[in-house]
């Protein structure tokens, strides 16, 4: 991309803690995997958090809690819940957007050590086993559709896994690379079992992309240019995972 052949960051050199090679596998390719980033028991205090909040506990006014679309009515629980929305004013939720080791990752990659981070669209994810009807997944789209605030290179999507995901259960799916095109026109997809509120996909996407599938254990998170083609699959398990977004 124009802004990162420029060169707002110097690739040549190593950040606060990542390598040359991190730095440059990230510009290459627009995704990078840093394993155990999160301790465990951050994770659990998470976990415990989002408990409560399928409990009704607690919740901040500016949060949104959302069900899957074919358990609209059912009762707010955690086999129910598949999106809490906004924790910005949530005091524990918040502390992994203030998590020293996501910062300082964030810095390498879009900034420097004086940096002001802005955290935005804060998002718990929570994946039911799917039902068969497939509304678990989420179509490939670029996340730069939810943004409205360039340059895109000054943005940096933060995925970490709250447990481990794998193909079975619906982890990410990247397109390794796609960060250097544009964003791309964006709408539901037409998808015969419905699609959630607000999962977006690219129109006329060519499924022939050479796609990665991100397997990742509890703690590991990726992090993504906000204009790389990605997605998830559906939870084809009996379990149900977590991540933050």
């Amino acid at each position: 991309m124009q802004h990162q052949q420029q060169g707002i960051l110097d690739w040549t050199k190593e950040g606060r803690v990542l390598t040359v090679e991190q730095k440059q596998f990230y510009r290459d390719n627009g995704y990078l995997v840093v394993r155990n980033c999160i301790p465990q028991h951050e994770l659990e205090r998470y976990t415990n958090r989002f408990q409560e909040l399928c409990e009704g506990r607690n919740v901040p006014t500016t949060m949104s809690i959302m069900r899957d679309m074919t358990l609209k009515g059912q009762k707010l629980e955690e086999k129910t819940v598949n999106k809490v929305q906004d924790f910005g004013d949530d005091p524990v939720l918040f502390d992994y957007c203030k998590y020293l080791t996501v910062l300082d990752v964030v810095r390498d990659l879009i900034g420097d050590e004086s940096s002001s981070i802005v955290a935005m669209h804060t998002m718990l994810i929570n994946k039911p086993p799917d039902n068969g009807k497939l509304t678990s997944r989420h179509p490939m789209h670029q996340d730069m559709e939810y943004f409205c605030f360039p340059p895109e290179d000054h943005i940096v999507c933060a995925w970490t896994a709250m447990e481990r995901v794998n193909r079975a259960n619906g982890c990410l799916v990247v397109v390794p690379g796609s960060h250097k095109g544009k964003l791309l026109p964006h709408t539901y997809p037409d998808w015969e079992g419905g699609v959630n509120k607000a999962y977006h996909g690219i129109q006329n996407y060519d499924p022939s992309m050479p796609r990665l599938h991100v397997e990742m254990e509890a703690g590991d998170t990726v992090f993504f240019h906000p204009i790389l083609i990605h997605g998830s699959g559906a939870n084809k398990t009996a379990g149900i995972i977590f991540c933050f977004i």
